[in-house]
């Protein structure tokens, strides 16, 4: 995931900005709404007009009233949290219907659009945080239904790996739109790509049928310190009948390509979220989970990077992207590398930089090196989504165009091909 930035419109068109994974922050930076808040900072984007019609077109701007109504036929916690869980559930699985062709349409935005899972999302934790019920809610039971819901409406409770010898098992992961005080119309691709192939099998090579299973993560450092990224892939890396036998995490990366990305590193970076808070530290580890002691500053993809580069996988180039940026043994300057790191040195950016991209490609290889050090797995970048030329303007453009649906098409399909060149390599053994 890299920061996305406009020109601006000398010649008339503005045109979106390659810039480096890793990212200056801002001087101040606000902090995200605790769960007893009216709103939080991603919450209150939510009624601005971009989003509100990106939920009409898609039928989704019924799920924050149906959701608020239901909640308030609730007469007790252990029915608030069934009720909460099962529609995070509803919303995700209705995402992934409607990404699909399943079900009908809702309105006519195309149906690969991430974003009404995101706004719809957002709708359904504002009327929860704002909710007072009768029988009352303790902040920790509030909290508790929050992150149910998150869960839920992100598919990362419900990954279900079939059993048996016959087919491989694939997690893909993809991100939340961001960056969004600049352009509060912004998709992802990788959570595009998530919604189209959540619980769908393709062919290897072989023919051996690959089942994949798909969860998208927010935009928010806060999130990764807790542990979402390792309580999510944890069931699913640990050995038994169901275990993974391929990972890739996915986000944005840079215009026009997709990279491997070869190297992560330990660094967060300090960039704002989606929230706007910034934290520059090293990558954090939560209590409770396997990990590697001492903490590495680097992790390494275990993904076929030479098989997947050299494949025609799609309209994009795939790079085998080696480069991060280091402190010397027994230096203080940070300077790049283009051919990885050196020997005892200290990360400070990955080869996905050093926002959550990066952090959750060093998390997910982390913890793979902790429970299953042989499990194939790494990161990819897809290209920038971009609009079509006519409508890069978020002040008077257009939530949607036929260049911005043919290019996020376009990145779905290549992800698609790129997770089963890398299932082809893993069923040949």
């Amino acid at each position: 995931m890299r920061r996305i930035r406009t020109k601006p419109v000398a010649l008339g068109i503005a045109l979106l900005a390659a810039l480096p994974l890793s990212l200056t922050a801002p001087a101040t930076a606000a902090t995200t709404a605790d769960a007893t808040a009216d709103v939080t900072v991603e919450e209150g984007r939510q009624t601005q007009t971009a989003p509100q019609e990106i939920l009409r077109r898609s039928g989704f701007d019924a799920w924050e009233r149906e959701f608020g109504r239901g909640l308030a036929r609730v007469a007790t916690y252990p029915e608030a949290r069934r009720y909460v869980r099962s529609e995070g559930r509803a919303l995700w699985r209705r995402a992934v219907d409607r990404a699909q062709g399943r079900g009908p349409a809702g309105g006519d935005l195309s149906r690969d659009d991430d974003r009404p899972l995101y706004w719809a999302r957002l709708g359904m934790t504002k009327e929860l945080r704002q909710w007072q019920p009768d029988f009352g809610l303790t902040a920790s039971q509030r909290t508790a239904l929050l992150g149910s819901l998150e869960r839920g409406s992100r598919g990362q409770d419900s990954i279900e790996l079939p059993a048996g010898k016959h087919v491989l098992r694939i997690v893909v992961t993809g991100f939340d739109p961001f960056q969004l005080d600049a352009d509060a119309r912004r998709s992802n691709p990788s959570g595009a790509a998530a919604l189209a192939l959540d619980g769908t099998t393709v062919r290897t090579a072989s023919g051996r049928p690959a089942r994949i299973e798909t969860a998208v993560f927010p935009v928010r450092w806060a999130d990764f310190a807790e542990g979402t990224v390792e309580r999510t892939l944890l069931p699913h890396f640990r050995g038994g009948a169901r275990q993974a036998d391929l990972f890739t995490t996915i986000s944005q990366g840079r215009p026009g390509r997709f990279d491997v990305e070869r190297t992560n590193g330990a660094w967060r970076g300090g960039y704002p979220d989606n929230v706007r808070e910034s934290r520059t530290e090293t990558v954090p580890i939560p209590a409770g989970v396997p990990t590697v002691r001492p903490q590495p500053q680097w992790t390494a993809t275990s993904l076929p990077y030479a098989r997947i580069v050299a494949a025609g996988t799609g309209p994009y180039p795939v790079v085998d992207h080696t480069a991060v940026t280091e402190i010397p043994a027994g230096d203080t300057e940070p300077v790049e590398r283009p051919d990885g790191p050196t020997p005892g040195s200290t990360a400070r950016a990955g080869g996905g930089g050093d926002y959550l991209s990066n952090e959750i490609a060093y998390r997910a290889t982390l913890l793979r090196d902790a429970v299953r050090p042989a499990l194939p797995g790494g990161h990819l970048h897809t290209p920038v989504l971009e609009f079509g030329a006519d409508n890069t303007d978020p002040s008077s453009g257009r939530v949607t165009d036929p260049d911005f649906v043919r290019n996020r098409v376009a990145i779905t399909d290549q992800v698609r091909a790129i997770v089963t060149v890398a299932a082809s390599e893993v069923a040949r053994g």
